[in-house]
């Protein structure tokens, strides 16, 4: 089972998943570290910055979970643009060492196999972050992704379109594709710290921790994972059945453990 931490808010919980990943690069000057984008990491990036200042950062890597097919990377809201604004700039990242799927490339076909490898030559992802949908998807793994799928072009439901276009200007400008890591790839990174805030993703938390292993509910994948941290806010954690449990777990869990 994945250890489930329910904290005040979503700065609480960023400053948990940003003391982990310090405590990583402090291990490991090269880490790699597996990067979402929306509204739900970014209290993490912003822990991140203020708790690794003073740290040699040059060294880390990144990758990005998912890119939009057929958005200028220089559109604003391309997830290449998002990443340099709310990661690389201001982490002082080495840009050329963080990577997005490259959903531009010519040959959509194979950019997908050309990426997993990229992560594989660097040694796989040590933490990989992720938000979760109201529909259930990580990253783009939209319900009925395979758990076996790898990086590849998916079609975005009409919900997930929906759930993006407060980032654009006009709902319809929302690609309709994208480049996305597959639950596979995804599972591979040896920790996966998963967030979620808001009653609004309350259900979809519920059915991802206590709800059963199903490609209907693409975030069931990571109860197949040994290492899983669940970081949730009050009302995000309101269905969940176990609530009291995991809040008397993680109060008796010796300090030195981490996440």
């Amino acid at each position: 089972m994945a250890e489930i931490v329910i904290v005040p808010d979503a700065e609480a919980a960023g400053d948990l998943a940003a003391r982990a990943i310090v405590a990583l690069i402090e291990r490991r000057g090269d880490a790699v570290l597996g990067l979402a984008t929306g509204s739900t990491p970014l209290p993490v990036y912003r822990a991140l910055a203020e708790r690794a200042a003073g740290l040699d950062l040059a060294r880390v890597r990144g990758f990005a979970l998912d890119e939009y097919v057929g958005l200028d990377p220089a559109h604003p809201e391309s997830y290449r643009s998002v990443i340099r604004r709310e990661v690389i700039e201001p982490l002082g990242l080495t840009p050329e060492l963080v990577r997005t799927p490259p959903a531009d490339d010519p040959d959509l076909q194979t950019a997908g196999e050309r990426y997993d490898a990229e992560i594989r030559a660097a040694g796989g992802v040590d933490v990989q972050l992720l938000g979760i949908g109201t529909d259930g998807h990580i990253g783009f793994n939209e319900p009925g992704s395979s758990f076996a799928s790898r990086t590849r072009v998916k079609t975005l439901t009409r919900q997930t379109r929906a759930d993006n276009a407060r980032f654009f200007d006009d709902p319809e400008e929302v690609p309709r594709h994208c480049l996305t890591q597959g639950l596979g790839t995804i599972l591979e990174a040896r920790h996966l710290v998963l967030l979620a805030f808001g009653e609004g993703k309350a259900e979809a938390v519920r059915g991802a921790v206590e709800g059963p292993v199903t490609a209907m509910l693409p975030a069931s994948a990571i109860q197949l994972h040994p290492h899983v941290t669940v970081l949730v806010d009050e009302a995000a954690a309101s269905r969940l059945e176990l609530a009291e449990y995991y809040r008397d777990t993680y109060a008796g869990k010796p300090a030195w453990q981490g996440i």
